[in-house]
């Protein structure tokens, strides 16, 4: 494990591993805020260049019971006041939903996000698939964080103001030439989970992210000065976080940034 050390007391802890292995060494009741982001079942592995990940399994049944042991081991590190946000797409957002539904019950249901993200192609057979979902459950209904955020207004009388964000997010994907592009399959923007984060962690709190990739969630979570922790089975994903990490510490104004290595324990390929 990896631990990066950032001002007002908050790290950020990064480890190679399958996320069921390494959810069970998570404290009781630690973690703020879970966001995944897991492989989506495409049928085919996903390539960006250098870096790849395999992304399917025999069946959807089979992809649900994979998914489902992963969040059913993790709920005992979640807070009373904890959410729980779900990266999902149009190939099995609907059965997640049913999930979810019956791991934590169908009153945890807070909303079903869609992040429009515009890019993509179009289709001759049916309307072009421009957004994912991300399903927002929450432990305590009665209990769980939220800030509602605000965006920029689009109508003409609130012209220069902000409103609370709407339940469909309207953030670009990341395109090519975008500085922060590191080359990781699906990565997603920092805009998008800048925001999930500031509506859904209080301040000082805990991400978990076990399905980190290139460390998005953690940058943004150190970016908003939230502790994390995520969790990759690839070692590619783990060195991309870790150079995003450290170029963070590097341009940071803080004086207080270190990198340390908390435990000597080996890391499992991937």
């Amino acid at each position: 494990m990896t631990t990066f050390a950032i001002q007002n007391q908050t790290r950020v802890q990064l480890s190679q591993g399958d996320w069921l292995d390494r959810c069970a060494a998570l404290a009781a009741r630690s973690v703020d805020m879970l966001y995944v982001d897991p492989p989506f079942n495409t049928g085919s592995a996903k390539r960006s260049g250098e870096h790849a990940f395999e992304d399917s399994w025999p069946d959807t049944q089979s992809y649900i019971r994979w998914l489902g042991q992963r969040l059913e081991a993790t709920l005992p590190a979640l807070k009373s006041s904890a959410n729980l946000l779900i990266h999902v797409d149009w190939r099995t957002s609907h059965r997640v939903r049913v999930l979810l539904d019956e791991l934590l019950g169908e009153d945890r249901f807070v909303n079903q996000l869609v992040w429009s993200y515009g890019l993509g192609g179009s289709s001759p057979r049916r309307f072009a698939r421009k957004h994912d979902d991300i399903l927002y459950y929450c432990i305590d209904p009665n209990a769980y964080w939220f800030d509602p955020p605000l965006v920029p207004a689009t109508s003409r009388k609130m012209s220069g103001q902000h409103k609370k964000s709407t339940d469909v997010l309207s953030i670009p994907s990341i395109n090519n030439m975008a500085h922060e592009r590191v080359g990781w399959p699906t990565q997603k923007p920092l805009a998008l989970l800048e925001l999930l984060i500031g509506a859904c962690c209080p301040p000082g709190g805990t991400v978990l992210d076990p399905c980190c990739g290139s460390g998005t969630t953690l940058l943004a979570a150190a970016r908003l000065q939230r502790s994390a922790i995520g969790f990759d089975r690839s070692s590619e994903a783990i060195a991309l976080t870790q150079r995003r990490l450290a170029e963070f510490r590097a341009c940071s104004s803080s004086d207080d940034l270190e990198q340390s290595d908390t435990t000597n324990e080996p890391t499992p390929d991937s």
